[in-house]
C-alpha cells in the first residue's frame, strides 16, 4: 500500500507484520518450496501470537477492529515471503474465520475463531471437487440429514492445508431433491474418523501449504456446526467472494514486488558493456512497465477496499472485486516475468527467489474463480449498470450516440 494512504495505525500495524516477515527463517522459506515442510504450522503460531491473524474482526473474537485496507496491508507484506504464505495466512483466519463470524453461531466463535486468530488452530476451506472447480454449485458430495447430525461423503481437492488444518469449512448437497442453489449447505468438520487426506499434490509451485485431497467417509457432523442454516450454502459462499478474492488481489502484490525488488539490485550492480545494465532502455523499460502495474494494482486494491468498507452495493462490490482480481494477478505475472527477464540467465537458477515467485503466482490467476471467470461477472455486472445509465441519460435529454457527424445515416446503422 502506499504510505500516504495509510493512517498512522496502519503504518505501525506495516511496521509490525515487517517484522513477522523479518523473523522468519530462510531455511523455513526453502524448505516449504521443497516440500519438505509440508504446512507452516511455525509461522502461523508466531501470527497469532502477535495477534496479526485476521486483524478486521472484533478484538472480542481475537482480531483488532480493523478493515478492509488494514487487511489488504497486510496480506501484501506477508506476500513479500511468498505467495503460500499469504496463502495459508489468509485462507484460515479470512475465508474460514469469516464464514463463522458472518453466519455462524457465537458457540462456533467461541470454539473455532477465537483459538485460530490466537495460532492455536488451523483451518482450511474445502469447497473444490474432484469433477469441478468453477461449477461449484453442482457439487456432489453428499450430507445425509440423520435428524440431530448430518453424514457426509464425497471428496474435495486442491485444498490448502489439506495436510495441516484441524477443522474444514465443508460444502455438501444436502437436499437432493432441490435446485442447485438451494441444495448446498456448509459445515464445520474437525479432522477426525473417516476425515483423510488421500493425496497430496506435487505443485508446480506455491508449495509447503499441505495441498491436497480430502476424503469424507461418513464422517457424522453435529447440526450445531452447520455454518448459516441448512441448504443455505449459497448465503455463506456469496459473501466468501470478498475475502477470497480480494484477499487474493493483494497477497498477489506482495511477491511481485519482492521479485521487482530483487531485480532492481541487480540491474543497478551487473554491469554489460562498461555500465550498469539499468542504464538500458531494454531493461529500464521493463522495470519501467513493471514499476506502473505495481502501482496500478496497489490502487486497484485500495479502492476496492474502501469501496468494500464503505458498504457498497452487492453489484458494485462483485464488479469491482472481480476486475481486481482480475487485473492484479495478470499484473504480477507480467511484473515477476519482466524481473526475470531483466536478470537474463541468472533469474531462471535458484541462485534468486525469481524463479520460485514465477511458479508460485501462477496459481493466482486460477484459484478463487479462475480470471476468465472473472470476466463473466465483470462483463454482467457491466451490461446491468449500462442498462441503468443508459436510462439515466435519456432522463437527461443526452444522447451520446449522436455525438458524431452522421449520427443520422439511419440505413448504415444495421444490427440485424
Amino acid at each position: 500500500m502506499f504510505d500516504f494512504l495509510l493512517t498512522g495505525e496502519q503504518r505501525a500495524l506495516r511496521d509490525e507484520v515487517a517484522d513477522l516477515v523479518a523473523w522468519v527463517p530462510r531455511d523455513m522459506v526453502v524448505a516449504m518450496d521443497r516440500d519438505e515442510i509440508r504446512f507452516p504450522t511455525e509461522f502461523l503460531r508466531e501470527a497469532g501470537r502477535r495477534n496479526l491473524l485476521g486483524v478486521r474482526y472484533p478484538e472480542s473474537d481475537g482480531g483488532r477492529g480493523l478493515d478492509w485496507v488494514s487487511t489488504c496491508m497486510v496480506m501484501e507484506e506477508v506476500g513479500t515471503l511468498g505467495y503460500i504464505f499469504a496463502c495459508t495466512f489468509g485462507v484460515g483466519a479470512e475465508l474460514v474465520c469469516d464464514a463463522i463470524l458472518r453466519h455462524g453461531t457465537r458457540e462456533q466463535a467461541e470454539r473455532y475463531v477465537q483459538p485460530l486468530l490466537r495460532g492455536e488452530l488451523f483451518a482450511a476451506e474445502a469447497l473444490t471437487e474432484p469433477r469441478g472447480g468453477s461449477d461449484f454449485f453442482g457439487a456432489t458430495m453428499t450430507g445425509e440429514d440423520r435428524g440431530d447430525h448430518v453424514v457426509l461423503n464425497g471428496q474435495k481437492r486442491f485444498i490448502v492445508g489439506a495436510e495441516g488444518a484441524d477443522f474444514f469449512l465443508v460444502y455438501a448437497r444436502t437436499d437432493p431433491d432441490a435446485a442447485d442453489h438451494e441444495a448446498i449447505t456448509a459445515f464445520i468438520v474437525d479432522r477426525g474418523p473417516g476425515v483423510t487426506v488421500e493425496h497430496h499434490y506435487g505443485l508446480m509451485g506455491s508449495r509447503g501449504g499441505g495441498t491436497g485431497r480430502l476424503r469424507f467417509d461418513d464422517v457424522a457432523v453435529p447440526k450445531a456446526n452447520i455454518v448459516g442454516r441448512l441448504h443455505g450454502g449459497v448465503e455463506v459462499f456469496a459473501t466468501m467472494m470478498i475475502p477470497e478474492r480480494l484477499g487474493t488481489a493483494a497477497m498477489t502484490i506482495g511477491p511481485a514486488a519482492a521479485a521487482l525488488e530483487v531485480a532492481g539490485g541487480y540491474t543497478t550492480r551487473r554491469k554489460a558493456f562498461g555500465r550498469t545494465i539499468n542504464r538500458f532502455q531494454g531493461v529500464s523499460f521493463q522495470v519501467a512497465e513493471a514499476a506502473t502495474l505495481l502501482d496500478a494494482s496497489r490502487s486497484m486494491v485500495y479502492t476496492t477496499a474502501r469501496a468494500v468498507d464503505q458498504g457498497v452495493d452487492d453489484a458494485l462490490a462483485r464488479k469491482h472485486i472481480s476486475e481486481t482480481k482480475k487485473f492484479v494477478t495478470e499484473s504480477c505475472q507480467q511484473v515477476v516475468h519482466n524481473a526475470m527477464q531483466v536478470m537474463g540467465g541468472i533469474g531462471y537458477t535458484d541462485v534468486y527467489p525469481i524463479e520460485r515467485h514465477y511458479r508460485d503466482l501462477r496459481l493466482a490467476s486460477i484459484w478463487t474463480g479462475t480470471n476468465e471467470v472473472m470476466s463473466m461477472i465483470i462483463a454482467h455486472e457491466w451490461y446491468e449498470e449500462y442498462a441503468t445509465r443508459l436510462a439515466q441519460r435519456r432522463a437527461a435529454r443526452r444522447d451520446l450516440e449522436a455525438d458524431a457527424v452522421h449520427a443520422g445515416a439511419a440505413d448504415e446503422k444495421v444490427y440485424e
